[in-house]
């Protein structure tokens, strides 16, 4: 087979990370920063489609890969209106509503955007996303709200979530489908769901709705004080939510979106750092804890904690003391989104996954 090479992407605020696979064996890997300088111009993050695919392409070049061996373009699912789980092929109107941002502005829409342009420009490669942010398997009963005018939205770690009690259930010689779980991952956002018997059927809404601080997002606030904050004449429209996502959690205290950079002050002596990462351990517990009453009678097999922040083990521990009374923990450190996404252009290419349409 002359054009199996399956390009992977996962768009983040300052870096673009990139993969290369024959099947499930990686060719090619690399993180792509991005100076802040270089991003000021850019009102959206769906205005950098072009640029971001094109310092990809030119990466790819200088580093040997045959573009015209690439077959499957994958980006990882953004802010699109409510999907199931699995793979789509990435048509004009996802293009459309990633673009306009009609369900959310937030650099994750460029995952389907880049995979879009790059295969646009590689003769016979189709571009594909896989379990996007807002796979949607919510139990009815999760989106009351205590206010008719709103319900709650599906939008979670879809695809490490999955992958990772997939790994799970692999390592136990479990279906995925045989489990009940509650999966904690901890990135730029934090999602927690609860996977009873391969369905999430319930989540916090993490992107920006409630649930524990990240390094990114201020998570469940005050509602009375917020609201008193949007009328006070101090704060736009646009500043409120940045204040709520892009600017908040570990941002808001620290001036960084990076929780690496705080555990390091943390670990420098630094005890307001070590304050505010207690606290947001606290929460993602808490919110752990939360998710324990949805299995009703059914006992949870497990808890699993994956992502970024993952890898710090003194904050793991945090979480870990207090919730390991419900089930047993599991950690992956990292957020397996490239692998993750290799796996179902393998799929792909081997014409053993249904296709999708949005």
């Amino acid at each position: 087979m002359s054009r199996e090479l399956i390009l992977a992407l996962n768009p983040r605020m300052q870096f673009t990370r990139i993969a290369v696979y024959r099947m499930n064996t990686t060719v090619f890997l690399k993180k792509i920063n991005h100076k802040p300088e270089e991003l000021e111009g850019f009102k959206c993050f769906c205005e950098q489609d072009d640029w971001r695919a094109n310092i990809i392409l030119e990466e790819l070049k200088s580093n040997d890969i045959r573009l015209e061996d690439i077959k499957v373009v994958i980006g990882r699912g953004g802010l699109l209106k409510p999907v199931k789980s699995g793979v789509y092929k990435v048509n004009e109107s996802m293009v459309n509503d990633l673009s306009d941002c009609e369900f959310g502005n937030d650099v994750v829409n460029l995952g389907g955007l880049l995979a879009n342009k790059i295969a646009a420009q590689i003769e016979s490669a189709e571009a594909y996303i896989a379990d996007p942010v807002v796979v949607d398997e919510l139990e009815e009963i999760a989106r009351i709200t205590g206010r008719p005018e709103f319900r709650k939205k599906s939008i979670f770690h879809a695809l490490d979530q999955k992958t990772s009690a997939r790994k799970y259930a692999r390592s136990i010689y479990k279906k995925y489908e045989e489990l009940n779980l509650i999966i904690a991952h901890l990135g730029g956002g934090i999602s927690i769901g609860a996977h009873q018997k391969g369905k999430v059927v319930d989540s916090n809404q993490a992107y920006d709705g409630d649930g524990p601080f990240s390094p990114i997002r201020s998570g469940s606030l005050p509602m009375g004080e917020m609201i008193q904050m949007c009328f006070s004449g101090k704060y736009s429209q646009e500043e409120m939510m940045k204040m709520q996502t892009g600017e908040g959690g570990l941002y808001a205290y620290f001036n960084t979106h990076s929780g690496y950079d705080v555990c390091k002050m943390r670990d420098a002596g630094d005890q307001k750092a070590a304050d505010v990462l207690s606290a947001m351990a606290y929460q993602v517990a808490r919110s752990i804890g939360g998710m324990y009453p949805v299995f009703g009678n059914e006992k949870v097999d497990a808890i699993i904690i994956t992502g970024g922040m993952a890898k710090d083990e003194k904050f793991v521990r945090e979480i870990r003391i207090r919730v390991e009374k419900i089930a047993p923990v599991t950690v992956y450190p990292g957020a397996e989104v490239l692998g993750a996404l290799s796996h179902y252009g393998s799929m792909i290419v081997r014409n053993e996954t249904e296709i999708l349409q949005y």
